[in-house]
């Protein structure tokens, strides 16, 4: 048991991951009853959107393991797998035995879910084998960033129809910049922890900061930013929340901004980016989805 308390701490933190992973989850499910109006979601909602989209989050840890043992036996034998603490057959069993709790807590809410878990199981699938186009990906790296991207707004859907499917509605119309902003954020948090000085890059290790430069991977990171300020926005236009998520995001922005800058013209680690990004991300889908939903059912 240690040595899985172990490589939970090292490859999917749960302090760090659940978090967000929850905020994520139930952000989702609340943006979907107050774009349909309709009550507030059941606990048990919740609960499944949750351990679903937890376990699929591990699931691409695992994916990973996987795809990149070849190059971590070569480059980083410091990791789990390498130096043994965990084997990819018993990543194998835990990949299984997660996808059985995903798919029985989907059936237990609506058997339905389990065609929307199954487009999202079908896209992990293909990144864990990188599209059958490796090297092509490899040698192009913001292709190969987007098309891993894909995933987020997949899982965000589906976390979406354990509100709107048990109840017998459809897709709500207006879920589009919704899932922008997963899919950008979703860049956001990739890029934020991928951007290191040159003191701290390692042989083997592919950053933007290395492929980019400092200078130019953090004003990308920026980008991504903005990108996921304005999907948000007209996502919270859809709710009638624009005001408050504008200047919260905005805040976080002139915030990262900043730590842009310093982060490009000093030798402050990229870790505070990555900080920064998580900050960001937990306050999305705060204001995306949790505070409006009370508040909304507060005045009601």
């Amino acid at each position: 048991m240690n040595r899985w308390l172990t490589y939970q701490k090292e490859r999917f933190p749960l302090l760090a991951h659940g978090p967000l992973i929850a905020a994520f989850s139930a952000c989702a499910v609340s943006y979907s009853s107050l774009l349909r109006g309709s009550p507030i979601p059941s606990p048990w909602m919740f609960l499944t959107a949750f351990i679903v989209c937890l376990l699929m989050f591990l699931q691409l840890r695992i994916a990973d393991e996987f795809k990149d043992a070849e190059e971590d036996a070569k480059w980083r034998p410091y990791r789990a797998v390498p130096r043994g603490l965990v084997s990819l057959k018993e990543l194998r069993i835990v990949f299984i035995v997660a996808a059985l709790v995903q798919a029985g807590l989907v059936l237990l809410l609506d058997p339905r879910l389990i065609l929307i878990l199954a487009i999202a199981w079908s896209y992990l699938a293909l990144m864990s084998v990188e599209f059958f186009a490796r090297d092509w990906l490899k040698n192009r790296p913001v292709i190969y960033l987007v098309s891993h991207m894909g995933i987020m707004p997949l899982v965000d859907f589906f976390a979406t129809s354990c509100e709107w499917l048990p109840r017998g509605a459809t897709a709500p119309t207006g879920l589009g910049w919704f899932l922008a902003a997963s899919f950008f954020n979703g860049i956001v948090i990739e890029l934020g922890r991928k951007l290191r000085q040159p003191a701290d890059e390692e042989e083997g290790v592919e950053t933007y900061s290395r492929l980019w430069g400092k200078g130019r991977a953090s004003i990308v990171w920026l980008i991504a930013l903005a990108a996921t300020l304005a999907s948000a926005a007209f996502a919270a236009h859809a709710i009638q929340f624009s005001t408050p998520v504008l200047i919260v995001l905005s805040i976080f922005f002139l915030v990262a901004a900043f730590e842009a800058y310093r982060y490009r013209t000093t030798l402050r680690p990229g870790k505070k980016i990555e900080y920064i990004s998580a900050l960001w991300t937990l306050s999305l889908y705060l204001m995306l989805g949790l505070i409006p939903l009370v508040l909304h059912h507060t005045r009601s």
